[in-house]
């Protein structure tokens, strides 16, 4: 039976928003004159700010919510995958973010222009806001049903959408006049929040079990299931386990280097540091930081399994775990806060999932609303006549709102896919950017370590690297009688092979290198 929502609840919300507002009327600036200080803070952001602005965008309400399922369901292998973050941003650090300096550039997508075209850093930067409002929405829309449950008690359309709107308005309000420059300082705050909470609930689940921490221990690691789930490394080769030691050397490696050199959403935190060597500085300090942030979400998951799977360790004190909510499939985290949290910390739970959709929908909307203008319209409009400066910070705004409108939507939209698919919500919103980034792989590789390739084959690379990881899902995969081998990779693997074929159609013409990627 779900707890109703307290008026200590409500005290803890109210004291949130109040928060907010102060946090937003102290860090925003009062005028911001041009669209290197509304896309980039003025070029001046330190290194420890862009580290926790960089974690804040890419923790969201998925990984506050799919960390405890996974911890409850498998073990610490997800934490290894950090070693595959290291790698890739070795990569991006000393590759990628010096480039990026040298030419000035305000977008990761502003390279290409020097390698190849406008045009061909238009298509890459045309597949990051696909797959970035794809995801975005998706994301939205998780949150959205969270914080639905936990303040209606009911999963309903109607207040899904409505909660899912609020998270937008929030997001776009708290970015639309200062820029990055409020995105960095709302991060710094939506941060606290959502980990402090997190901090909150491991101490309120450890007190409720009555077993020594000794017995927990030794309990997780000899279930009765013969299964360990203190386990950190899994060093098989079975390519459909997406955090064994090889997915995690090679696809998720990959998947960190695109996600911070290749993805605005990420690589503006970096570009708008004084030099690149703070910014690669920030980049370290955030890779760093994922891990113990991490690592509170997985061991939420631990302690629900000693919670609700083992009776031996709680003497009889445990509960029956559900994953169904007025017909909605919730993760086992979602239902532990319906059902177990008391008055106060239940209100503090859900200002942290609102803390992380915020977080990382105010960042996407600015991350994208900077492509959209320095990428797409500043080129088109400086063709008809100079503007003052002001007038792209206005653009910027303005895209934001567009951007926001399509993310409704698209949180809309998810609505009823997730009731008309059998693949998960929280898989999808965790793994969707692979679609685009196996492409933009095939791109900058070639882009950075080759003098081939031409305008055309970066669109047709682009395509086909989408197309590829489409094709490599297993229900697809299946459905065009693909070898059994293909059918079961998981989406490290596929990232691996979809990048490897983006490259070599992106390589495949002798291009020239008139317009060289530095300067």
């Amino acid at each position: 039976m779900t707890l109703p929502f307290s008026l200590a609840d409500w005290l803890v919300i109210g004291a949130y928003l109040l928060l907010l507002l102060a946090g937003g009327w102290i860090f925003t600036p009062r005028s911001t004159a041009t669209a290197h200080d509304y896309f980039l803070a003025g070029g001046n952001v330190p290194a420890w700010l862009a580290a926790i602005s960089v974690l804040s965008a890419t923790q969201s309400a998925a990984t506050f919510l799919g960390g405890p399922d996974y911890g409850y369901r498998g073990d610490l292998t997800y934490l290894s995958g950090n070693i595959g973050a290291l790698l890739g941003a070795v990569f991006v650090a000393h590759v990628m973010i010096p480039r990026f300096y040298a030419i000035e550039a305000t977008t990761a997508y502003e390279l290409l222009t020097r390698r190849f075209s406008i045009r061909a850093t238009r298509w890459a930067g045309g597949m990051f806001l696909i797959g970035r409002i794809f995801a975005g929405g998706a994301r939205v829309y998780l949150a959205a049903i969270a914080l639905a449950m936990v303040i209606t008690g009911t999963v309903e359309a109607s207040g899904i959408m409505i909660a899912a709107a609020l998270l937008i308005v929030a997001s776009v309000l708290f970015t639309f006049v200062g820029g990055l420059r409020s995105v960095l300082w709302n991060d710094l705050i939506q941060f606290v929040v959502y980990l402090g909470s997190a901090l909150a609930v491991v101490v309120f689940l450890r007190l409720s079990i009555p077993a020594s921490t000794a017995e927990i221990v030794a309990g997780l690691a000899h279930t009765p299931e013969g299964v360990d789930k203190l386990r950190l490394f899994d060093f098989s080769i079975d390519p459909s386990r997406p955090f064994s030691m090889l997915a995690v050397v090679t696809g998720l490696a990959l998947l960190y280097i695109a996600n911070a050199g290749m993805d605005q959403d990420t690589t503006q935190r970096l570009l708008a540091c004084e030099d690149a060597r703070t910014g690669a500085r920030g980049l370290y300090l955030s890779v760093f930081a994922t891990v113990p942030v991490v690592a509170v979400f997985i061991l939420i998951g631990l302690l629900l399994y000693v919670f609700y799977d083992r009776p031996d360790l709680m003497r009889g004190a445990g509960a029956v775990a559900g994953n169904r909510f007025g017909g909605e499939k919730i993760s086992i985290f979602m239902h532990y806060i319906l059902t177990q949290l008391p008055g106060g910390l239940r209100g503090l739970v859900t200002i942290g999932i609102c803390a992380a959709a915020v977080a990382t929908t105010n960042s996407a909307l600015n991350a994208m609303s900077s492509v959209l203008v320095q990428d797409f319209y500043r080129p088109w409009r400086e063709r008809r006549g100079t503007v003052a400066e002001r007038h792209y910070v206005q653009a910027g705004r303005a895209g934001m709102g567009v951007i926001g409108v399509a993310m409704l939507a698209m949180a809309v939209v998810s609505y009823y896919w997730q009731r008309h698919s059998g693949m998960g919500l929280l898989e999808f919103a965790l793994q969707v950017m692979v679609f685009t980034y196996a492409g933009l792989l095939g791109v900058y590789f070639t882009a950075l370590f080759t003098t081939r390739g031409t305008t055309g084959s970066v669109i047709a690379a682009l395509l086909i690297g989408f197309v590829a990881v489409v094709v490599l899902q297993p229900a697809v995969a299946e459905a065009l009688a693909l070898p059994l081998a293909l059918r079961s990779l998981s989406f490290p693997f596929q990232l691996c092979l979809a990048a490897a074929i983006a490259f070599a159609v992106c390589a495949a013409p002798s291009g020239t290198a008139a317009r060289p990627a530095t300067r």
